[in-house]
């Protein structure tokens, strides 16, 4: 079963902000999540933040990365992540 990973469109633009090897991360994350689905517990600081939301760390340290996705509710295998950045300024 392959899923489907979309980048809100705030998650785009922080995406473009971040530093290259986030991104290398970044990818590599998506195309887990493509392959084998949501939940991700092989990722540094995986939780499980409720009902269908998911966060973990790309990068540790300071600044420290983070990045947020989602189930996308009423639809089979979409995953949207909505943030992507510091740990700071996470929406959670």
């Amino acid at each position: 079963m392959s899923w489907f990973v979309r980048l809100s469109k705030r998650a785009r633009k922080q995406r473009d902000d971040l530093p290259e090897p986030v991104k290398v991360k970044l990818s590599i994350l998506i195309q887990e999540i493509e392959i084998v689905g949501p939940v991700r517990g092989n990722w540094k600081n995986y939780i499980k933040l409720g009902p269908g939301k998911h966060h973990c760390h790309l990068k540790s340290g300071r600044p420290t990365y983070v990045v947020c996705w989602e189930e996308v509710k009423n639809t089979i295998n979409i995953v949207e992540i909505s943030y992507v950045g510091t740990h700071e300024k996470a929406p959670y």
